[in-house]
This record gives C-alpha cells, structure tokens and sequence, in this order.
C-alpha cells in the first residue's frame, strides 16, 4: 500500500505489486478457498465465499489491467492488488487473535483421567497370612481386597468390608457434607478419603466404574455438541449467490444491451465483485468478537470463543449446581434453640463435645463457636459415634449426647443437630448451605432478563428445596447423577438453548453438552474443560457480567453487519451501472470499514449496567 503514500517509482510497477502481492493471496485464497468450498458443498455458502470472490476479484481485475493496459497511463485505474491482499491479511489477522483469545485446545479427557489413580494397595491372604502389594488399578478384578488410608484417592468402585472413614463425594455426586463409609457402603471410584482407613472389595472393573462412565459420557456429549451457525454466515447464505447474479446480469446486460464491448461490460461486472468485496462484513464479527473477550478478560471472565457469547446473549434457561456455585459449600449453623435457663451451659456442652471430634462438621462448629466454650469440661468417658456424633459422661455421672437427630432418634425436633442430657433433648441446631454473597443479586438480575433460572443438584431435597425457595428459583431438581442431569439438560437443550453454571466433576457432561457451560476457576479441572465460560474471580456477579458483555457484543454485531450490508446495497447498483469507479469503491469500502472497526471499539467503553 506504501505506492499510495510515497513516489518511489519500483513500487508504482505494477509487476512489482504483483509480486509483492503475490504471496498474501496465495495464502488467503487457499486458506478461504478450502472453507467456501466446504461451505459450498454443504449447500450454505458461509462468509468465506464472499472474501474468497473479493479477493479473487480485486486480483483479478487488477491482473487484467497489468497485462491489457501495460505500458499505458490506464493501468494504474486498475491496480487492486493491495485492496485484496487487505481483506486477506485483515480477516486473517481477526481470526488469529480470536484464536488466540479462545484458547480453546484444553483437554476435557485427560483432566477426568486424572482422576483415576494408577496404583492401588492390593490385600493378599495366603494360609492366614495378610500381606500388601502395590499393583495397577487397571489390572484389578472384581473381587479383589484392597487397603485405602486418610488422604488416599479411592482407586475404583468397591464395597466396604472392613474399618469405618468420612469420604467427601461433593465432586462426584454434588452432596455437600462427608459420608460416613461403614462396613457394607458402597465406595466411588476417584472420590477423597478425609479421615479413617478402609479395606474394600472391587465391585466393578475399571472400564465400568461411575467415573469411567462419565468419561465416556462426557466423550459423548462432546460430540455432539451443537453446531452454532453465526449471524454473517446467514447473511452470506442469501448474499453471495445474489451478488454473483448481479454480476453475471451487468455483464449480460453491458454487453448485448447497451453494446459497450466484452472488455468493459467485463470490467463493469469485476467492478460489481470489488465493490461488493465484504471486508466490512468479514470484520463485523471478528472485530465485536475480539472486543468484546478482551473486555470480559479485563473482568476475570474466560470467554472461549465467539459463538458462546451470541448464544449466551440469546439463551432463555440458566441451569445452576448447588454445591460450589449458588452456595459456598461451607457448614453454617442456624436456627438454634435451647432448654430455658439454660443457654449457656450448653452452648459450652457442645464446643466442649465438638472440640474432641476429628469430623468435619465438629472442626467447623468449633471454629465458629469456640468463643462459647467458657468453662472447659471433664468427662470421665468419651466416645464418638463415627458419622453421627458424641457420646460422654461428665464428672457427675449425667451421659451427654450431640448428634445427628437420626442418632438420637428424634427427627420429628426439625433440628440437623440435638443435644440430649440423660436421653432428653436440650438443645438443637439446624445445619445450612452458606449461601453465596450475591447469589440472590444474581437470580433477581436473571429473573429480570426473562431467563429461566432452573438448580439442577444431586444434593439432598431439603437443602435444595430450602436454598431455592431462599434465592426465589421455582424450579429445583435434587438427588440427580451424573447420567440424570445429562439426560434432563438433553432435553431441554432440544428445545431452546440452555445455559449451565457447575463446578463439579458430576457436572461435566452436562456442560459439555448445553450450549454454554460455566464454571468457576476454582470449580474441579474437568468442569473448567468442559466449560465454554470460566469465571476467574470469586464473585458470583461476574456472571451476570458476562451475560451482559454478551448481550452487547451479540447487539454491536449486528449493528456492524446492518452498516457491511448497507454499505453493498448502496454501492453495488452504482457499480452495476457505471457510475462508482473501482476506485471510489475501494475508498467507501474502507470508509465501512472505518464505521465497523469505530462501533466495535464503542463496545470496549460501553459500560456494564445491570440495570
């Protein structure tokens, strides 16, 4: 482009620009020319066809004028060499950065993979003898004894047979608090031991394990992913063929009605492709794209490409995990109520019991509450009832017990927790889910977009009938697998376009599978793989955030195609009838360009508001 700027005569040559040129189109055209044959065949001509006929037009025509104007002071009205080159290196460059931006090559796969330890403690008995040996989980059998310690990954799916352990499941199955794992519980493959050994029988083969199947169906749900057809390429659909017939009928028309020879009458219809050549339609969408990720970037979000934010902007269901998402996953402690007169004394009870539990739940009260313990007790007998609560006698012979209401057979109190002196109920304490600061923000702000917020959980009915009706979400599903929440987010997917917000390793098909998946960067590896969007502050309103970038970007795209396409609608009929030179045409063309560039970088400053 330097010839336009500077008289340096080797750049004025016209076989020099074509050598210089030379290389961007071979490039371009090869590169556009394989993707609008591809469309071409699949019967949808997508927005590649129409730069690929620019470009090849503008060179084209430019060629043509070298060699049939060589020598004379006509030829510099013909040279397009750089107005090709332009469009290619232009929509080239969109699409690089747009990749660059996504990085969407992560590996959903091998993070679920992972998960599946390689070795596993195989117990040997041999004429009463019991001996251990590390072998590969892959090699184990149904059948098979093994030995699991605290802090171990359980290596397969197996059956309890021996010792007692507190297992947290929340990645596989969404349930919040440890279960307990007595003789006769059922163990999951890939789930973490937080306190206590087992020994376990092998149940399935590792092909067949629950964590296998998720991988297999999260292999699936990738698969079929939908195909989501940008709003250009519809546009192109319509466009080009009816360009290319412009073009043909000024040439037909050129030549045998108005007789002004086959070189003209050609040039005219060359003239109709340049001018129609869609480098404003090619940078509408990259250009609103590559703003409108930088900008959710800038917000701690990770957009992993373009289409998620259209159809993000278009969906009209949320689907939300409980655990980890709406709420913190943290225990909370509510609803406290104690004998008259009482207060005090067994507030003190209850750190003094709690303080001697290794339970999760007893290290999260104590935390909490360890300013009650005013006075520390003497038992002369204690004993924890693992996975349901303690036991102890104090120096004047009065038996305490603080535990599950289950345990103390008393579940009609409505109370998570109970105290019981000398087998009355004293005291209760009801255990919540923390619910996330801003989660009732953010239901309220869906609410007011029309989107359906939906919690879809494998947790408890009562925690996530109680956390919904908190937020205001109408529809809730509780006690979901991994296979269920595929099969129900299935469905709603073949009815409109569903957006998940999960961070758990259960939650990874189904975020495969909707349209656009969210987690948070501090949700299980898997999550953020599958995900489309990842959130990397804390704070749940950065989703909110990111729905409204989307809106905006969807809203700047086709603003930016109405002016592209505008632009060709005044343009082409002048060119058709002789009345726009080549000339003239690429100077509009790239005062559209200056119009779609200049609204998406309106995009970048447009201000975030919820309201």
């Amino acid at each position: 482009m330097l010839h336009m700027f500077v008289s340096w005569a080797p750049l004025h040559n016209p076989f020099v620009q074509l050598i210089l040129s030379v290389p961007v189109y071979a490039l371009g055209l090869y590169f556009f020319g394989k993707s609008a044959i591809n469309s071409l065949r699949s019967g949808v001509p997508n927005m590649d066809v129409l730069i690929f006929i620019g470009a090849a037009s503008a060179l084209f025509y430019s060629v043509f004028g070298t060699f049939y104007y060589q020598g004379t002071h006509e030829v510099h009205k013909f040279l397009f060499y750089e107005t090709g080159a332009s469009i290619i290196t232009l929509v080239l460059f969109g699409n690089v950065l747009e990749k660059r931006s996504v990085k969407k090559t992560t590996n959903a796969i091998q993070s679920l993979s992972n998960l599946q330890v390689a070795t596993a403690q195989l117990i040997i008995e041999r004429d009463g003898v019991v001996s251990y040996a590390e072998t590969e989980v892959k090699l184990l059998q149904k059948g098979d004894k093994i030995q699991i310690n605290t802090g171990d990954i359980v290596p397969i799916d197996g059956v309890v047979i021996g010792g007692e352990a507190d297992c947290d499941e929340s990645l596989m199955s969404g349930e919040s608090l440890p279960v307990h794992k007595t003789i006769g519980s059922n163990v999951i493959g890939g789930t973490h031991l937080l306190n206590g050994n087992l020994q376990i029988t092998v149940s399935k083969q590792l092909r067949d394990t629950v964590l296998s199947q998720i991988i297999e169906m999260v292999k699936k749900a990738q698969s079929n992913k939908p195909n989501i057809q940008k709003l250009g390429d519809q546009i192109s659909a319509i466009f080009v063929p009816a360009v290319i017939l412009i073009s043909l009928a000024t040439f037909l028309f050129s030549y045998f009605y108005l007789e002004i020879g086959s070189a003209q009458s050609m040039l005219r219809a060359v003239a109709v492709l340049v001018i129609s050549c869609p480098c404003a339609m090619g940078l509408a969408t990259p250009t609103a794209i590559m703003v409108g990720i930088g900008k959710a970037a800038k917000r701690g979000i990770l957009i992993k490409g373009g289409s998620v934010l259209e159809e993000f902007a278009k969906s009209k269901k949320i689907v939300f995990d409980k655990t980890g998402t709406l709420s913190t996953g943290h225990f909370a402690f509510s609803n406290f109520w104690f004998e008259p007169n009482s207060e005090a004394e067994l507030r003190n009870l209850m750190v003094s019991l709690e303080r001697r539990s290794s339970h999760p739940i007893a290290k999260a009260f104590v935390s909490e509450f360890s300013a009650w313990e005013h006075t520390p007790i003497e038992f002369k007998k204690v004993h924890e009832e693992k996975g349901a609560g303690m036991q102890a006698e104090d120096i004047h012979g009065n038996v305490w017990r603080f535990g599950s209401a289950r345990w103390l057979q008393a579940p009609e109190r409505n109370s998570d927790l109970l105290l019981s002196k000398n087998g009355k109920i004293v005291a209760g304490v009801s255990l919540i889910d923390e619910i996330k600061p801003g989660a009732k923000e953010l239901i309220s702000y869906f609410n007011k977009q029309e989107l359906n917020s939906v919690v879809l959980s494998g947790d408890s009915l009562k925690k996530v009938e109680s956390l919904s009706k908190e937020l205001g979400v109408k529809e809730y599903y509780a006690q979901k697998l991994p296979q269920e929440k595929l099969e129900q987010i299935t469905e709603w997917q073949k009815q409109e376009s569903v957006v998940m917000v999960g961070d758990g390793v259960n939650d990874a098909p189904a975020l495969s599978k909707v349209s656009v998946g969210v987690s948070f960067v501090k949700g299980s590896d898997i999550a953020i793989q599958a995900a489309n969007v990842v959130l990397m502050r804390e704070d749940i309103a950065a989703l909110s955030e990111a729905h409204i970038i989307s809106r905006q970007t969807y809203k700047t795209i086709k603003q930016n195609l109405f002016w592209a396409f505008f632009y060709n609608i005044l343009c082409i009929p002048l060119a058709a009838a002789g009345y726009m030179h080549p000339m003239l045409g690429a100077l509009s063309m790239a005062f559209s360009d200056v119009i779609v560039i200049g609204n998406s970088l309106l995009l970048g400053i447009k201000k975030v508001n919820k309201s």
